[in-house]
């Protein structure tokens, strides 16, 4: 799978986050694919398995907001460059533990837990930074490769890296994880532009300024719904994925390696999506285009439930991952153009608070169906959401309530959080 590299035009400081996201997501890709093995060499409980992903989702809950305003008030190259170092010395502690043999699920889940809190600072940091050193013109065009970068490293080249690493030692792959982020610090740290920081102190108290993105949030219509929605979305996929490799071992016979296969079919989904998303947006139209991926969520969720068969499991996550990426292309975009930017982070901590809520949820969820009823259950029940998420979808498209939001303006209210 070749992954499009970015262009000139979009910049050398774009040019370097978008390489630092490329590294990082191969990183993070092998550990995606080793830490449901590693749980699953450590115990054979579905919940416990689950639990995984739920401590590395719950900082998105306890630490949305509060990460909002970090990244809305500090420096967000040097902030990135510290957290990523940060996370390479959590993953190389889990790797010198699995070598000694002292690294059980506790630890195993503080990593993930302490990962978490690290992916909620970055990822919100690089979204607010991108239309600091991208041109507005091609914003989608920016989104839509740094998906393409990391969907191609988290869901192909990681994937099988990591599953085969898995095999041959089992601290490899978080070894290698922590190396990945060191390499995306150094190029991090070469950007020029950068967000400008606020020197003046804010004149409201801590709290104020933490729920300024709330309360702007709270009153737009569109961004809110979308949130909601979100939220709805990544309960059933992340109940999916939590479950994925029960499902893999116990359901299709897929050895590890066959489980690393696997999810780089998600990848080709998510690298075609991310190549035709922006041009298939604008022959859609945005509405027409969020309805198509729910659609296709719900279609993915209903094979794997009704079909066991590996290929069609394949097919399957490829089309969920063509529905996410080409959502997440059109709803980054209208955050980072909706929103004020010197809300930016706060308004996008809080969404992403409540869109990331249904990932712990999710997980936790999906392990406690899956060890009732068995996976194929946890599977039909997302399909059932997703269909819901895409009716609602349509009533939202028939009232054109994207081109309605751009019409009305930026800020839904006058007053001094939406100027």
């Amino acid at each position: 799978m070749t992954v499009v590299a970015a262009r000139p035009g979009l910049g050398r400081d774009y040019s370097r986050l978008w390489w630092g996201a490329s590294v990082s997501a191969i990183g993070d890709g092998v550990t995606i694919a080793a830490a449901p093995l590693l749980a699953a060499s450590l115990t054979d409980d579905p919940r416990l398995i689950g639990a995984a992903s739920v401590a590395f989702t719950a900082p998105f809950v306890l630490f949305g907001i509060p990460a909002g305003l970090l990244v809305d008030r500090l420096d967000l190259r040097k902030m990135m460059v510290r957290v990523d170092l940060v996370r390479a010395a959590l993953l190389a502690l889990l790797a010198v533990g699995i070598v000694g043999g002292w690294a059980g699920l506790p630890l195993f889940y503080a990593c993930m837990f302490l990962l978490g809190v690290g992916e909620v600072l970055c990822r919100n940091a690089a979204q607010v930074l991108v239309p600091f050193i991208a041109p507005e013109s091609g914003l989608s065009t920016a989104n839509a490769r740094v998906m393409a970068a990391q969907e191609a490293g988290t869901g192909f080249v990681g994937p099988l890296l990591g599953a085969l690493l898995f095999s041959v030692a089992v601290a490899l792959p978080f070894g290698l994880d922590a190396a990945t982020f060191v390499c995306s610090a150094i190029l991090i740290s070469g950007i020029r532009r950068n967000r400008p920081v606020e020197a003046r102190p804010p004149a409201a108290g801590m709290w104020s300024e933490m729920m300024a993105g709330a309360r702007w949030l709270a009153r737009h219509h569109l961004l809110r719904t979308l949130a909601l929605l979100s939220c709805l979305i990544n309960l059933a996929g992340n109940a999916m994925l939590a479950v994925l490799v029960v499902h893999s071992t116990r359901v299709l016979h897929l050895t590890a390696f066959g489980y690393g296969i696997m999810l780089a079919c998600q990848a080709v989904g998510a690298v075609l999506a991310s190549r035709f998303a922006p041009a298939l947006t604008r022959r859609l139209g945005r509405e027409a285009a969020l309805v198509a991926t729910a659609a296709l969520i719900a279609t993915s969720e209903a094979v794997l439930a009704t079909v066991p068969s590996p290929y069609a499991a394949g097919a399957a996550l490829a089309l969920f991952a063509c529905g996410t990426v080409t959502w997440n292309v059109v709803v980054v975009v209208l955050r980072q153009t909706l929103v004020p930017r010197h809300l930016l982070g706060r308004a996008n901590s809080v969404y992403r608070l409540v869109a990331w809520g249904g990932l712990p949820i999710g997980a936790a969820a999906g392990g406690i169906v899956a060890a009732a009823a068995g996976t194929p259950a946890v599977f039909g029940i997302g399909a059932v959401v997703m269909a819901a998420v895409a009716a609602a979808l349509l009533v939202g498209a028939r009232r054109h309530w994207i081109t309605r939001a751009e019409r009305a303006g930026a800020a839904p209210e006058s007053g001094e959080d939406g100027r």
